[in-house]
C-alpha cells in the first residue's frame, strides 16, 4: 500500500464507505443498514491507497475522554497478506496519539484476533456476536 489518508473530502469519504461496502455488506453479507451507522458521521476515516485506487478503510472516534474506538477495519480481499492492515492501524495509532487518545478499544471479528494481538492488542472480553459474526473485544494503551 503507497499511502493512507484521512478521509477528508466527500470523495474520500466516499471511497472509505465503498471499500466497507466491497468488504463487510458484499463479502461478508451485514445489512447495509447495520454497517453504516450512525457514528459515521462524527469518526475520524482513514483510506488506503495502492496506484491511487482505495484498498483499504477504517474509522476511529473518541469514546470517552482519552480512549478511542477503532472500526470497520477492512482490506480488500486481493490486497490481503501485503502489510496493508498494520499500516493502517500503525496510522490510527499515530493520529489517536496526537487526539489524546491513549487507549483504544476495538472489536475484532474473531479469527482476526491474532492479526491484532501481533500489535500489542489485548483480548479484553468472551466471544460475542455482532450482525451475526463472531467477535471479541480488545484493548491497547498507547503512549
Amino acid at each position: 500500500m503507497q499511502k493512507v489518508t484521512i478521509a477528508e473530502t466527500p470523495l474520500e469519504k466516499e471511497q472509505a464507505f465503498e471499500v466497507r461496502r466491497k468488504v463487510f455488506v458484499e463479502e461478508q453479507g451485514v445489512p447495509l443498514h447495520i454497517e453504516m451507522d450512525e457514528f459515521d458521521e462524527s469518526a475520524v476515516h482513514f483510506v488506503g491507497y495502492e496506484l491511487e485506487q482505495p484498498i483499504a478503510a477504517a474509522r476511529i472516534r473518541e469514546i470517552e475522554m482519552g480512549t478511542g474506538k477503532i472500526e470497520r477495519v477492512c482490506v480488500l480481499p486481493e490486497y490481503r497478506g501485503l502489510h496493508a492492515g498494520v499500516l493502517m492501524m500503525e496510522e490510527m495509532e499515530q493520529y489517536a496519539l496526537k487526539a489524546g487518545l491513549f487507549t483504544l478499544k476495538l472489536n475484532a471479528q474473531s479469527y482476526a484476533v491474532p492479526f491484532y494481538e501481533k500489535l500489542d492488542y489485548v483480548v479484553t472480553t468472551p466471544e460475542f456476536m455482532d450482525a451475526g459474526i463472531p467477535h471479541r473485544g480488545m484493548e491497547k494503551k498507547i503512549t
